[in-house]
């Protein structure tokens, strides 16, 4: 079943004749006309975006053209650290001395956390590293990549850690297949990724919500523990991949004032809402 075309099987309502049926393919009416010409609006704005022009003197980084970018970058590589940095040694007596609902909530949090780092890298990888022609922006997205593998690492780690349950241990794994919650999230995030009609500056704004919205709640949770003394390795990484996720975040906002043709308040007002609207369920 392809995507232009749906098959509806229809039984007759007849009883004696149940074993009778007919699939009928609906093919919805596309108006082309109309497709093509968003196409072409949209290849032309971002021909007017000095981040997505075509540049032939994209693979070289000097000289630099967008040294705000580049700070951003050296800033991201000088706070590179590794999964081995952090010890969980002492974390699994406090886990046993928190209470059934902690350990629910907090293997939550990091079920959200393991798959979502993943649904970023998506984003990076498939569509802003190939439509950004700026090399000093290429730059951070490449060693974003990098870091987004491992706070996934990181998370991967800790559910392994703690979760001595091999079906649970499965079922955080697959927490956006899972938890409604969790699924809400990424597929907003998705939605984003694979819709080719919205504008950069639109995907810009809604990953910027992503990694400063959807994120917030859940690295607040994780603060509540270090509050209390609670487990060390745990609230360790916590700090580390809540400073890399500001700074994303951070980047997203500098490359918007970068954009050239801004969305309409109102238009950053609704993505903005409903990132909220979602964080809320």
């Amino acid at each position: 079943m392809t995507l232009g075309e749906t098959q509806i099987n229809v039984v007759s309502e007849n009883k004696e004749n149940m074993d009778t049926s007919e699939v009928v393919s609906e093919k919805p009416t596309v108006d082309v006309t109309s497709h093509v010409a968003q196409m072409l609006s949209l290849h032309a704005a971002n021909e007017e975006e000095p981040l997505l022009k075509e540049n032939p003197n994209r693979f070289v980084i000097f000289p630099l053209k967008y040294h705000d970018i580049w700070a951003f970058y050296k800033k991201a590589v000088a706070s590179f650290w590794t999964v081995e940095e952090v010890d969980l040694a002492k974390d699994m007596t406090d886990w046993e001395k928190m209470t059934d609902n902690e350990r629910f909530f907090i293997s939550r949090v990091l079920a959200f956390f393991a798959a979502s780092d993943g649904i970023v890298n998506e984003n990076l990888v498939e569509r802003f590293s190939k439509e950004v022609q700026v090399p000093e922006a290429r730059f951070f997205y490449g060693f974003q990549i990098a870091i987004e593998n491992i706070h996934s690492e990181m998370y991967s780690k800790l559910i392994e850690t703690y979760i001595r349950d091999e079906k649970e241990r499965h079922l955080l794994f697959n927490a956006i297949f899972e938890f409604p919650c969790i699924a809400k999230k990424a597929e907003w995030a998705l939605k984003w990724i694979g819709d080719h009609q919205a504008p950069f500056a639109e995907r810009v704004i809604a990953f910027a919500a992503v990694e400063g919205i959807f994120f917030s709640g859940s690295f607040a949770s994780i603060f509540w523990l270090k509050k209390r003394g609670l487990m060390p390795g745990l609230t360790h990484s916590n700090e580390l991949i809540s400073r890399d996720e500001g700074l994303h975040r951070d980047f997203a906002c500098l490359m918007y004032s970068h954009i050239k043709n801004k969305l309409p308040r109102e238009r950053i007002y609704f993505i903005i809402r409903e990132a909220v609207t979602i964080e809320q369920i």
